[in-house]
C-alpha cells in the first residue's frame, strides 16, 4: 500500500521539481560501518551475517520516511513498507535479481530469506520473477572488494526512485574491530544529506544493538 504525498504543502516542492528534471538525479555516498557487534550477534544466533545486516538495514529503510518515497508519473507515493530486490549469487558466477519481503520479526524474515536465496540459485537467468511494485531498495553485497566509492549502471529512461545500498568486504583490525563499506545512492528529488545522514545513523546505531 501506499498513499500520495500532499507535493503542494511539502517543504522540499521546489527542490522536487528541480532534482527530477536531471539526466542523472541520483547522488551518493560510501561510509565506513563498525558491524563488531552486529557480526557477533549474527553468529551468537547461528545465522547468516548476510541476512542479518540486510535485516537491519530494511529496518532502518523503513524507519526513515524519505527512504519510502517512490516517484510515479510526476508525483510522490509514501509506501507503507519496503522490501529488497537483492541480488543473490550463483555458484556459477552468475546472479539473479531476488525479491525478500521485510518483516520486522527477524525469524520470519531469516526464513524469507532463506527460501528466496535457495530458490534464486536453483534458477538460472537474471530476473527469475516479475517485479510489479517499486516498493524495494536494490541491495547488494560484493564481499571481494573492499571499496571507498562504487557507481551502478543505469539506464536514464528507466523510470527510477528506488535507493541503492551496496556493502564491501568485511576488515578486521588487530583489536578485532570489523568493518565494512556501506554505498548509498538515492534520488536527489526525495531527499537531500540531511535525510541520508539520517539513515546512516540510524543503520549504525542498529548495527550496534
Amino acid at each position: 500500500m501506499k498513499t500520495l504525498l500532499d507535493l503542494e504543502n511539502w517543504p522540499r516542492k521546489e527542490h522536487f521539481h528541480f532534482f527530477r528534471q536531471f539526466e542523472e538525479p541520483f547522488f551518493g555516498v560510501t561510509v565506513e560501518i563498525d558491524c563488531t557487534k552486529a557480526y557477533a550477534v549474527a553468529k551468537a544466533l547461528k545465522t547468516s551475517f548476510f541476512s542479518y545486516y540486510l535485516h537491519q538495514t530494511l529496518v532502518a529503510v523503513n524507519t526513515i520516511e524519505s527512504f519510502r518515497y517512490r516517484i510515479s508519473e510526476d508525483k510522490i507515493y509514501v509506501c507503507d513498507q519496503i522490501n529488497a530486490s537483492a541480488t543473490i549469487g550463483r555458484q556459477d558466477g552468475t546472479f539473479g535479481f531476488s525479491l525478500i519481503e521485510y518483516n520486522s520479526d527477524f525469524s520470519i524474515f531469516e526464513t524469507n530469506t532463506s527460501k528466496e536465496i535457495e530458490r534464486i540459485q536453483t534458477t538460472t537467468g537474471l530476473f527469475t520473477r516479475t517485479f510489479d511494485d517499486d516498493n524495494v531498495i536494490h541491495f547488494s553485497a560484493i564481499p571481494w572488494l573492499d571499496f571507498t566509492s562504487i557507481s551502478h549502471a543505469r539506464s536514464y529512461t528507466f523510470p527510477d526512485s528506488c535507493p541503492k545500498i551496496s556493502f564491501g568486504k568485511m576488515k578486521i583490525t588487530d583489536n578485532g574491530k570489523r568493518t565494512m563499506a556501506m554505498s548509498v545512492h538515492v534520488h536527489h528529488a526525495l531527499m537531500d544529506g540531511f535525510h541520508l545522514g539520517q539513515f546512516v545513523d540510524c543503520f549504525q546505531e542498529l548495527m550496534n544493538q
